[in-house]
């Protein structure tokens, strides 16, 4: 299904009430935050009585703090049909600027006692309660209608807002949730930040549709991801650089190896999960991680089933129910073959995708291939349909001596040795091949690092030799976002 195949009065995804375990499930746990928790009748009146207040603004922003506050900000924002955009409290002062120019919000939600930077000082603000006396039930609204404007990160210029229909919302946790088994039965367990939509949207919002329960830890920790599992939680969603911190502890953590084998789903996103920890994770718990693939843009597009018998690491699973996904060469045309080795660009559409930029038709129009948005991700597909990304078109994909290479395949070589604790791979401009390959070692122990041969040695002996590194660097520590995306740009290539 397609945009296109939605109209204004269709709600198809049940998106004109994304929360209806508000009305009906009132003693039910729904967040805990620390100490701090609500039920499902606590949140209706504090999110309702909140929704009164902004009612009819045309925008709110909404500093996202991993706190109470900011769930009980955002349901009360979607409750009143106003559209929020999500800020992330580490945003330097000129990007935050640029973002509240660009989105122009009517109002600015906070916690009551959150100290806010100076870009904010001249919109009004409103305090977020996490008591209320509720208010009348909401409004029919527009599954069309926007729900979240969320920026980008802007790599590539200022950061662009993806306008994010109540549709999109309510399909993509629809979906997610037949690919899961997820129900309200279900205690969801993370620690991710909440300006995002892997923390925002699948972790907070993704919950309160099933009617199940959040338990927040404020900021990742290996304690609190044994304790919390321990007590209940049923489902982790974590980045890679969260189970590598549990892979690194199973083997001297029974507990943790305890609490991680008895969850019944371990969901990993954001950025590829490498093979090395999947292998210690597996191996110690018995609990395979599966990784799922999404962007701001589109929402959740794959996901590997909970009910797939395959381990699958290294794969994103396959599309999502209502997504559809092709591959497209060079030129443009589709990718037919499914044998796992033809790379082509992920290009996606459904009803999980956004409805444009913000303020930006020009960069709306670019990113579409008629109704297929490009997602600028490279991948193949597996003869069952799996799909496997190897890595962004702009720095993940090296043309080098007439062959595609993909970083991600690389970098999984690398990491299998014991010498390396963290790696990168990028490509760089070479007189003879076009671009050679070029890999970032973080060495597992900085006075007994591998040498250069040994490791492009050890790539060739796993891959074909044209994908062995020709040039290796050593770092004290690769440069991540928030999110613990590797941030390659950073390593000296060019913008």
């Amino acid at each position: 299904m397609t945009d296109d195949d939605l109209t204004h009065d269709d709600d198809t995804y049940g998106a004109g009430d994304l929360f209806p375990a508000l009305r009906s499930s009132s003693g039910r746990p729904a967040l805990r935050f620390g100490d701090r928790s609500l039920t499902y009748g606590e949140l209706a009146d504090a999110a309702g009585e909140l929704a009164v207040r902004i009612g009819g603004a045309s925008r709110v922003a909404l500093w996202a703090t991993p706190t109470l506050e900011t769930a009980v900000g955002v349901v009360a924002a979607l409750l009143a049909g106003v559209p929020v955009v999500p800020l992330n409290p580490k945003t330097g002062e000129r990007e935050l600027g640029h973002i509240l120019a660009d989105s122009a919000p009517r109002l600015v939600l906070a916690g009551p006692g959150d100290e806010l930077p100076a870009p904010l000082a001249a919109h009004e603000r409103v305090d977020i309660p996490v008591t209320g006396v509720g208010g009348p039930p909401p409004g029919p609204v527009d599954p069309a209608a926007p729900a979240m404007v969320v920026y980008t990160s802007g790599t590539t210029g200022p950061p662009k807002g993806a306008v994010l229909p109540r549709r999109a919302i309510a399909a993509t946790l629809d979906a997610v949730a037949d690919a899961w088994a997820w129900t309200g039965d279900d205690v969801l367990v993370h620690g991710l930040p909440l300006f995002h939509v892997h923390g925002l949207i699948l972790g907070v919002l993704g919950p309160l549709r099933r009617g199940g329960e959040l338990r927040h830890l404020g900021r990742f920790s290996v304690d609190g991801v044994r304790r919390e599992l321990a007590d209940g939680g049923t489902l982790l969603f974590g980045v890679p650089t969260m189970y590598h911190r549990l892979a690194e502890t199973v083997d001297e953590d029974p507990a943790l190896v305890k609490a991680l084998a008895g969850a019944r789903l371990l969901v990993s996103g954001s950025a590829a999960l490498p093979l090395p920890d999947h292998t210690r994770l597996t191996t110690a718990t018995g609990r395979r991680v599966v990784e799922r693939y999404g962007m701001t843009e589109t929402l959740m597009n794959t996901s590997v089933r909970a009910d797939d018998p395959t381990p699958r690491p290294g794969s994103v699973g396959v599309p999502l129910p209502g997504v559809g996904l092709r591959l497209v060469d060079d030129g443009g045309q589709p990718v037919t073959s499914y044998d796992g080795e033809t790379i082509g660009e992920i290009q996606v559409r459904g009803a999980n995708l956004f409805t444009g930029y913000l303020n930006r038709p020009d960069a709306t129009a670019a990113a579409f291939d008629g109704d297929w948005f490009r997602t600028g991700d490279m991948g193949v597909r597996d003869a069952d349909g799996s799909v496997r990304i190897v890595g962004r078109r702009a720095t993940d994909l090296i043309k080098s001596g007439g062959y595609k290479i993909g970083a991600g395949e690389i970098e999984n070589a690398l990491l299998d040795h014991p010498g390396v604790r963290e790696a990168a791979v990028t490509g760089e401009p070479d007189p003879d091949l076009g671009e050679r390959v070029v890999a970032w070692i973080v060495p597992a122990t900085p006075d007994t690092r591998p040498s250069p041969a040994e490791l492009a040695a050890h790539v060739s002996a796993q891959l074909a030799p044209h994908k062995r590194p020709r040039v290796i660097h050593f770092l004290d520590a690769l440069p991540r976002n928030d999110m613990g995306k590797i941030m390659k740009r950073a390593l000296g290539m060019d913008a």
